[in-house]
């Protein structure tokens, strides 16, 4: 995969921050995970666990919508 980047270990080092992820969710909110990867440029997979790291980390939150996941800031309401 071009452009991806690996530490000293060989593990996958994020070509995004938390707070990169986090004003995406905020401008989208609610959004959905293809807008999140769609605006980082990464694929849906990467974006989808991303945000479950976030979730767990009580950052974001989701709402299941349909088949879909709505996101949205934990502190900032729907």
């Amino acid at each position: 995969m071009s452009g991806t980047h690996r530490d000293d270990r060989g593990r996958f080092v994020a070509r995004h921050s938390d707070a990169d992820v986090l004003a995406a969710v905020a401008k989208y909110a609610p959004a959905g995970t293809t807008e999140i990867a769609e605006e980082l440029g990464i694929e849906r997979p990467s974006a989808d666990y991303r945000l479950r790291q976030l979730e767990a980390e009580g950052a974001v939150r989701k709402k299941k919508i349909g088949s879909s996941l709505a996101w949205s800031l934990a502190n900032g309401g729907e």
